[in-house]
Parts: C-alpha cells; sequence; structure tokens
C-alpha cells in the first residue's frame, strides 16, 4: 500500500472512530438524560396471590362481570397485566436422602425463595439453597439500605411465603423456629421486619418463649384485633389475629381485619420511614381454597387479595415513587372454568354462598346444628333433595376422624357440580402465573421471565446483590469511546481491503 493511500486509511479510521464515539457518548447521555427523568423508586410493594394462577384471575373477571353489557368488564389486575413467569425449582437436584421424592412441580417454600432471593432451591427450603445455605432476600437488601420493611399475609405469618422474605430454615415446617427468626435475626443490631401482620399465635405464644413479649419489650406495638391495627401509632407493629390462619374472607369475624385493612395499616406504618420501604403482601388462602377444591372460598380470597391490590396502586398513584408489583408463586387446584361438557360457568351459583362449605361443615359437625337448617341458612337458591341427601349421607357414614372432610367435600361439591367448575388435583400444578406491575421500574418485569427474575430486578432496583454482602450502587457499564475506535478499527481494516483490491486490479 503506497504511504499516500495509509494516510487516507489512518486519516478515516481516526475521524471514524471521534465521530462513532462522540455520537455513542451522545446517546449514552441521552438515556442517562431520561433516565433521570425517571422517578426515583423510593417504596417496593410486592404482592403474592398463593396458588393464583391464571384461571384463578379469569374466574375472577367473570364474576365481577355485568351481565347487563355485552363486553366482560376488567378486574383491577387487568389494566397492569405486563406477563407471565415461570415457577419450576430445582427440587430433582437436592440431595434429600433415599426416601426423597425428586418432584419438578414447585411448593410454596421453593417459589416463595426464588422470588425473595433469586435463587432455585428444592421443595420446603426457607431461603437456602441447594446446599442449605442461607440466601440473602430483598427484604434484608432493603433493610441493608436503610428501608423500613414489612410482611403481610392471611396465613399464619411463619407459613412459607412471608417466612422466605424474613427468616432461613431448612424445612417450612419450623414454624416455632421460623417465629424465633423473625425476632433474633438482626441487621446492623434491628429487627429485620418492622412491621408483621398475620395469623400465628400459637407459634410466638409459647410455653419455651413468649414472642410478643419480647417484642413489646424492644418497641414493637402489639396488636391482636382490627380496632387495635386500626389504632395503631407505632413505627413498630406485630399484629396476630388467630392462632394459626385466618378465617376465610366470607368467614372472617370482625375483630380479624382484612388483607385491605392490614395493608393499609402497614403502608402507613412504613410510609413514616423517610428512606423508603419494602412490603411484601400475601393473599394465602387463595391457595388453601384450592388444595379444597373449594370454588366459594377460592373466589372470596380473589376479592380479599384484589382489594389490598387496589390499596397498592392507589397508595402508589399519590406517592410516585412507589412500584407495585403482584404475582403468583404457583397455581393450586387445576381449576378450570367450565367442566362435564356444556360450556357453561355459572357465577351466580358461587354468589349465592353467605359463608364457605368450611363454615357450613364445621357448624353441622362441631356445633350440632342440623344439616338442611344450615344449608338454607348459608345458600340463596333452592336445594335439592338429593343434594341434601348427599351431605347427610356423608354426615352418616363417615368416620369421626374424616367425618368433617367428608361433610366439606360434599357441600363443596354442590358448588361445583352446580356452577360447572372443574379441578383436576388437590395439589400444585406446574403452569406459568401472570404479573402485574405498576409505577416507575414496571417495565423491568416485562414479558415472560423466571420467577427467580423478580428478586433479581428488586436487587438491581435496591442497588443490592444477592450475596450477604451489602454490594453497591450498579456499575455504570456504558461505554462511549472504547465502541469508537472498535468501529474504527474495524472501518480501518475494511479500507485497507478495498485500496489493496484496487492495487491489485489496476
Amino acid at each position: 500500500m503506497k504511504k499516500g493511500a495509509l494516510k487516507k486509511v489512518l486519516s478515516v479510521a481516526v475521524l471514524s472512530s471521534m465521530i462513532f464515539g462522540t455520537t455513542t457518548g451522545m446517546a449514552t447521555q441521552t438515556v442517562k438524560a431520561e433516565e433521570e427523568k425517571k422517578p426515583e423508586i423510593k417504596n417496593i410493594i410486592f404482592l403474592i396471590g398463593d396458588g393464583m394462577g391464571p384461571a384463578y384471575t379469569t374466574a375472577y373477571r367473570y364474576m365481577k362481570d355485568d351481565p347487563s353489557t355485552m363486553k366482560m368488564e376488567d378486574t383491577a389486575f387487568d389494566p397492569h397485566l405486563v406477563g407471565m413467569q415461570s415457577t419450576y425449582s430445582a427440587d430433582p437436584y437436592h440431595d434429600g436422602g433415599p426416601d426423597d421424592e425428586k418432584e419438578n412441580i414447585p411448593d410454596s417454600a421453593a417459589t416463595a425463595t426464588a422470588m425473595s432471593s433469586g435463587v432455585k432451591t428444592y421443595n420446603g427450603a426457607i431461603a437456602v439453597d441447594l446446599q442449605q445455605e442461607d440466601t440473602q432476600t430483598v427484604l434484608e437488601a432493603a433493610k441493608k439500605k436503610g428501608k423500613a420493611t414489612g410482611l403481610v399475609s392471611t396465613s399464619q405469618i411463619t407459613h412459607a411465603t412471608p417466612a422466605a422474605f424474613g427468616s432461613h430454615e431448612n424445612s417450612r415446617q419450623s414454624y416455632d423456629k421460623i417465629a424465633d427468626d423473625f425476632y433474633d435475626d438482626l441487621i446492623s443490631g434491628e429487627h429485620k421486619v418492622d412491621v408483621l401482620l398475620g395469623g400465628g399465635t400459637d407459634y410466638f405464644v409459647r410455653d419455651d418463649r413468649n414472642l410478643t413479649e419480647e417484642f413489646q419489650e424492644d418497641g414493637y406495638n402489639y396488636v391482636t384485633s382490627t380496632e387495635g391495627l386500626m389504632n395503631n401509632d407505632s413505627e413498630e407493629l406485630l399484629g396476630l389475629f388467630a392462632p394459626v390462619g385466618l378465617d376465610k374472607a366470607i368467614d372472617r369475624p370482625e375483630k380479624q381485619p382484612s388483607l385491605e385493612q392490614m395493608t393499609s395499616e402497614a403502608l402507613d406504618t412504613l410510609n413514616q420511614d423517610k428512606d423508603g420501604f419494602f412490603l411484601m403482601v400475601e393473599g394465602s388462602q387463595i391457595d388453601w381454597a384450592g388444595h379444597d377444591n373449594d370454588v366459594v372460598s377460592a373466589m372470596s380470597e380473589m376479592e380479599d387479595f384484589e382489594k389490598a391490590y387496589m390499596e397498592a396502586i392507589e397508595f402508589a398513584k399519590k406517592d410516585e415513587h412507589t412500584l407495585v408489583v403482584a404475582t403468583a408463586d404457583h397455581s393450586t387446584g387445576g381449576l378450570s372454568i367450565g367442566e362435564g361438557g356444556p360450556y357453561k360457568w355459572n357465577t351466580d351459583v358461587i354468589k349465592a354462598a353467605q359463608h364457605t362449605p368450611d363454615y357450613m361443615a364445621a357448624q353441622i359437625v362441631e356445633e350440632g346444628a342440623e344439616v338442611e337448617a344450615i344449608l338454607n341458612e348459608n345458600i340463596d337458591f333452592e336445594l335439592k333433595q338429593e343434594e341434601i341427601q348427599s351431605v347427610n349421607k356423608a354426615m352418616e357414614t363417615a368416620s369421626e376422624e374424616d367425618r368433617l372432610l367428608e361433610v366439606d367435600n360434599a357441600i363443596e361439591s354442590i358448588f361445583n357440580e352446580r356452577s360447572g367448575t372443574g379441578w383436576t388435583t388437590g395439589g400444585h400444578t406446574g403452569v406459568d402465573v401472570p404479573v402485574y406491575a405498576y409505577g416507575p421500574g414496571s417495565d423491568m418485569f416485562a414479558g415472560h421471565i423466571d420467577n427467580t427474575e423478580q428478586a433479581e430486578n428488586i436487587f438491581k432496583i435496591l442497588g443490592a446483590s444477592s450475596s450477604n454482602d451489602e454490594g453497591g450502587e450498579l456499575a455504570d457499564t456504558a461505554t462511549n469511546y472504547p465502541t469508537g475506535i472498535l468501529i474504527g478499527a474495524l472501518l480501518l481494516g475494511a479500507g485497507g481491503i478495498i485500496l489493496f483490491r484496487r492495487r491489485s486490479v489496476h
């Protein structure tokens, strides 16, 4: 190549490097400017409808439909649907001993750990990995960043989902140890969870330890009723409203708060922290209804969860610095909208229930109430004689040990058959579940994601890592001039080839 030609090529390369470096830099600066315009994410509200697969959200839309209009109306969730998430666990890769059955459908402990820590683990694991080493949770990362933290649940607060955000145990059945963890595990000398609301008095008040007294000694307000909850004026709050789980939403007495009320008070309490907060809210008993194949309970729990979700959305709209994400951990029961052939699902049958089949069965079996009287008192449609007889038969033929369960099943069958509701299992299913998001950062949760990405995204927002150190702000990975130099170098090579070919031709 001649010297003059070489100079031309080098000049083009240098100029290209400068142009591409400058334009890349300008593009990066534009992106940064756009990012600066986005509202700061100060608060994160993460809601989990336990067991709430896609059939549940669709069924609930049917329940909310106004039959006087042709269009089926949206639920509060629908406008904020951003994607779906996979839910599988790593249980097949866990060495649980010779009798361990490898399950590829997840449980609530494994899925909660995935969403709290970004780590796949075995079924039953509470924020520990396959080697049973503790994983850092997003709640813990938020606490390390100086934020207030909260857990709200309609189950016992020591149940798998809330436990996996605020404790670490090898087995989800370790309820007493999980309650101990809530008190004993400290971050910078402080309890890691500022607000705990749900059921579970049995696990906090025990012969060996009274954790409610210990929390109160450390400044927590301890409440046991809706009235006490609504009158809270403390920044640290422990609310336990039942020995284990709360009553089902449709059966719940006034002394037990709704999920909406617990969510509202948690938000008011946590919002006092100037550094923001992380709050996890679980509609726990959607799952319990699915395990029971109880469509009445399932839809009443969906309504309870929707109201809590609406409370979170309203808070976020007013605040403008709050991200709300709602999803499910898995689906339960294999719920189907339609069963046995006819293309009809009758929501009026479900709406006719004044209480759950669980409640009616308890009145009959435990309180000695007469079958037909209880059914007529709690069901607003005319029962067939064979339906009443099916409950009487269960009462008469079941063993004393199984009587409550069998009477409950008989009543549930009335609602399932009348409404056209189908179920495939009393356990979980492995289907993908919906993801809803609102507020700054909601686009991070869009599309098809894995449940571990819930935690990964929240760690990013917090500027933290999934490891147990505090982590730091995310690095600026933008490269300006190096990109231009690379492109310039490529042009240099291309220019040299062209000139070489010209010289060869001529």
